[in-house]
């Protein structure tokens, strides 16, 4: 596993993963993989809140990645950056952005785990 140094780059970490959600396993709100997180202008004035890991995801939000993207990202697991990501919607640092609507089409569906898949790929 890999945590975020502070200086734009992951490094590894002898940290246990749920010691990063105080053993929680589900999010404070409900999110799908492939939603997309975007940081809030008003989380860089309330940075010293926030713990590394939680800095590093506000800031890679600038670029709007995906809950997935960013668990690719930091090398950790993706429930519990979707617990971390929740956290972070509670607190008014960042906003998800829904990828999906209960009326979308098998082939929205289809065409949004390709495009998943492919920035998961790095293609």
């Amino acid at each position: 596993m890999t945590t975020y140094n502070g200086g734009g780059r992951p490094e590894p970490s002898m940290v246990r993963p749920y010691s990063f959600t105080a053993g929680r396993t589900r999010p404070k709100v409900d999110l799908a993989v492939e939603a997309l997180v975007q940081s809030l202008p008003e989380s860089q004035e309330r940075r010293h809140e926030l713990s590394n890991v939680e800095v590093a995801i506000v800031d890679m939000s600038q670029k709007s990645p995906s809950v997935a993207e960013v668990a690719s990202w930091l090398g950790m697991p993706l429930g519990v950056v979707r617990v971390l990501v929740g956290d972070l919607v509670a607190a008014g640092h960042v906003r998800v952005h829904a990828t999906l609507q209960e009326d979308s089409s098998d082939a929205d569906r289809r065409d949004l785990i390709e495009r998943v898949l492919s920035g998961l790929r790095g293609i």
